[in-house]
């Protein structure tokens, strides 16, 4: 394996900790012989210039695993990478040709993709039934990692509202763009250093314009929109439904329907129009942002544009008083609120009067 390179597991201070168990050496070698390259040539049939110099990339120890696929932490020309390697059953033919397409999906949407809130694409490689995506690795792991590892109801609000903007800029991005992420939420939502949110996984994303109904589509329970759950046409406006609920889960610190499966929340959501309770110490202002996300009428939920609007308001007014989120009241009518922080003022008045 000449143009294959293994490293020691490197701990988070950068010291090695310990090789590869030979169970996990054997494991990744079954994958990543399909990538090597006996000759010269690197680059698989068909690929142009997203794709990956084998002979550069360093894997190192797995972190994540999904259905059908294994991410490695690495390094690819002295860069540190995040290595998604996507194997084809053999035995089913039907989803060996799905992941192949899903393969080809997000290769061309990441590589058309430039934002500080949306991960960056590094390379890829097709060579069946294994396929390689390469992208920038985040230290700070998933959203939903650190959410976990947080006390119930304990995500100081001025954080919870630094977190909600840069997702909200990275999905205003990508609406921007014509795609829908579709399955938007905290463990596909990624940190890096400096609490910096990063938008993540485009495994079954697709442009809107291509985008039919929800008929066969295997998302996520917890936060997929009602319309998609029912299986019917959907748009942009599903990327909303799931933004409200990682609203709630950073409001939280919970998951959602954790005393659900993921089917009887799919039941309650779209069947009983069910939402998780929002506490009781909830700002009204996040309180009337989330019911609106996450409303099971499409068409009255806000567009990202609105939303960044609407919390890079709030970030201005938490700046110039700390109090703000105390005191706010939203109206029904609320939409874009360039002028709250010019408004305080007045705002408090009112409400120390009352």
């Amino acid at each position: 394996m000449t143009n294959f390179h293994w490293f020691k597991q490197i701990s988070n201070n950068g010291r090695s900790e310990r090789r590869l168990s030979l169970g996990e050496y054997k494991r990744a070698i079954s994958w990543s012989k399909y990538l090597v390259s006996s000759g010269a040539e690197i680059k698989g049939y068909g690929e142009e210039e997203w794709s990956a110099d084998l002979s550069q990339l360093f894997i190192g120890i797995k972190f994540a695993t999904g259905r059908h696929s294994r991410i490695y932490r690495g390094i690819y020309k002295q860069m540190d990478v995040a290595i998604k390697l996507i194997s084809q059953p053999e035995e089913d033919e039907s989803l060996a040709t799905l992941l192949e397409q899903q393969f080809t999906s997000e290769v061309a949407l990441l590589f058309r993709l430039r934002h500080p809130n949306i991960v960056t694409f590094v390379g890829a490689c097709k060579k069946p039934p294994v396929f390689c995506i390469i992208t920038e690795y985040l230290a700070g792991g998933s959203l939903r990692k650190y959410l976990h590892q947080q006390e119930p109801y304990s995500v100081p609000i001025d954080l919870v509202l630094k977190l909600a903007l840069d997702i909200a800029r990275g999905m205003h991005y990508l609406h921007s763009k014509g795609i829908i992420h579709r399955d938007l939420k905290s463990e596909n939502l990624l940190l890096g250093e400096d609490m910096c949110v990063k938008v993540a996984d485009f495994g079954i994303s697709c442009l809107e314009s291509q985008c039919g109904s929800g008929k066969g589509f295997t998302g996520t329970y917890r936060w997929m929109a009602p319309e998609m759950i029912k299986e019917k046409k959907h748009t942009k406006k599903v990327d909303v439904y799931s933004f409200g609920m990682v609203l709630w889960e950073l409001l939280t610190a919970l998951t959602p329907f954790q005393d659900m499966t993921p089917e009887q929340a799919a039941f309650a959501v779209s069947q009983k129009n069910a939402r998780p309770p929002l506490p009781p110490t909830c700002p009204l202002a996040f309180h009337h942002l989330t019911s609106r996300c996450w409303s099971s009428n499409p068409d009255k939920r806000p567009h990202f544009d609105e939303i960044v609007s609407i919390l890079e308001s709030y970030a201005e007014s938490l700046e110039q008083d700390p109090t703000f989120f105390s005191y706010y009241k939203p109206s029904k009518h609320d939409t874009f609120m360039r002028c709250i922080p010019r408004c305080i003022t007045i705002c408090r008045s009112s409400c120390l009067k009352a």
